[in-house]
């Protein structure tokens, strides 16, 4: 199933899920109120609530139901209870290092390591992202996000798989020259990522990926484009911490909750920090970005210039 969070014409904002390529469920109006208005409600109890949304969609309701076109797509998740996000594709790492001159750090492999980043910030599909006031080097980042579905606390990687209720398509927005001056402090990244997240178009539950599973994530092609130039191309299958990994690390003595969401770093080529500016120039305004992961959908943002406040 793919749960979205969307506002209809009258402002009402709601969570569902989508009935056919064309339609979307609104899960409160459709039982009265016995399955909750939001998705981070929803995952507190997403076993049952699960089971009670697979029965609607297979329902004959008139009404809850709206067509795309008369309704608008927010980030499913508009605000998670966190996010980390993880350092999770050899590639991405080695070739950003290389490009400034560093080697690999032997540590990288023996840890997944994640900073957390700002859950109040978050962007959905076709939403305006505002480039960083005094940051010209503004860049996207490829990748993908798995969401918390079950509260547990030193979750072994291979128990991990029961505490995800899906995935999503992430854009981790980057300063970079904010990023490089602050991680030079020995910090970091902070402000350079403080400003927007993306996530969406929907969250495609684990079960409609299980049949696609390949080396320690998915055989799921991931691409990006912008102005409709395809500049970054990879696949999750190439992974080298899997999101179990990164779950039994960041559950290490602290308590997940269901609502948390966990990326998984930029995939090979997936930002202009790693391709370098002789294949694209820094993201400016009125650039537009597409991030397209198989079986996850498309999420397109456009950038626009920053807002000076007086």
């Amino acid at each position: 199933m793919k749960f979205v969070t969307f506002e209809k014409k009258d402002g009402t904002i709601r969570a569902g899920f989508l009935l056919d390529q064309e339609h979307a469920v609104d899960m409160y109006e459709v039982t009265g109120g016995e399955l909750p208005d939001n998705l981070v409600v929803f995952l507190e109890n997403s076993e049952a609530n699960l089971k009670k949304a697979a029965l609607l969609s297979l329902l004959n309701n008139q009404k809850g139901i709206y067509p795309l076109s008369e309704i608008r797509l927010l980030a499913p998740l508009p605000r998670p209870k966190s996010f980390r996000d993880f350092y999770a594709f050899e590639q991405h790492v080695k070739t950003a290092r290389e490009n400034r001159g560093l080697e690999m750090v032997p540590e990288w492999y023996e840890i997944p390591v994640f900073y957390f980043s700002n859950h109040l910030a978050i962007k959905g599909p076709g939403e305006e992202i505002a480039k960083p006031l005094g940051a010209d080097w503004l860049d996207y980042e490829l990748e993908i996000a798995c969401i918390i579905g079950k509260e547990g606390r030193n979750i072994p990687a291979k128990a991990a798989d029961e505490y995800i209720f899906g995935y999503c398509i992430l854009n981790d927005w980057s300063a970079r020259d904010l990023q490089r001056k602050e991680m030079k402090v020995g910090l970091g990244p902070a402000k350079g990522k403080d400003f927007s997240t993306s996530i969406g178009p929907w969250i495609v539950t684990k079960d409609e990926l299980e049949p696609l599973k390949l080396g320690k994530g998915f055989n799921l092609t991931m691409k990006a484009r912008v102005n409709g130039q395809l500049l970054s191309a990879g696949n999750m299958k190439d992974l080298f911490y899997s999101f179990g990994e990164m779950i039994e690390r960041a559950s290490s003595d602290v308590t997940l909750y269901p609502g948390e969401i966990i990326g998984s770093g930029t995939v090979g080529t997936g930002c202009i920090l790693e391709l370098g500016l002789d294949v694209h120039r820094w993201l400016l305004p009125g650039d537009h970005v597409e991030l397209e992961i198989e079986h996850l959908g498309v999420l397109h943002n456009s950038i626009i210039d920053g807002i000076e406040v007086k």
